[in-house]
């Protein structure tokens, strides 16, 4: 059984679901890759309090790493690929073809690429994290804009004043 709830946060609403308690989800506003809202059950705030704890420490600078129990849903490579990103370290970076390696499958780069944009739990699980090969800004779910200024806050560059980062 899925519920959701909307919140807010700097980089837009934020759109978080659970499936039998754990989250499964969290969508940005014309994410790529969305699902249908219907598919994110029935609105129930109740259920969100660790995450929006979590979600709202990370963006006031206090918290480097989430500890939430999450539901990865996808392909045996797409949780592998999922697994990795959640092990780059706050404010750090790696290539795609670093996480094929990482993998043990140096040619893979493009399928982590695909995996990385079906990441089901943006920010939680760090997809903003992953760069071209010569560092440059490649495709992000939530939009380039959003995955520069993520990046940007990570590295001290980006202070929050109000809700805008």
């Amino acid at each position: 059984m899925k519920q959701h709830t909307v919140i807010d946060s700097p980089y837009g609403p934020l759109t978080l679901v659970a499936e039998d308690g754990v989250l499964c989800g969290l969508y940005m506003t014309d994410q790529r890759h969305r699902p249908h809202e219907e598919t994110f059950g029935t609105r129930d705030e109740s259920l969100f309090g660790a995450a929006e704890e979590q979600l709202g420490a990370y963006f006031a600078g206090e918290l480097k790493e989430f500890t939430l129990e999450l539901r990865l849903c996808g392909t045996p490579f797409q949780r592998s690929v999922w697994e990795q990103l959640r092990k780059i370290p706050y404010g750090e970076t790696r290539s795609y073809g670093q996480l094929a390696d990482t993998l043990g499958n140096a040619g893979a780069s493009r399928a982590v690429g695909l995996a990385n944009g079906k990441n089901p739990i943006g920010i939680i699980v760090p997809c903003h994290r992953v760069v071209g090969a010569n560092g440059s800004l490649t495709g992000y779910g939530g939009g380039l804009d959003r995955k520069q200024r993520l990046l940007d806050f990570e590295n001290g560059a980006a202070l929050f004043q109000g809700n805008t980062p």
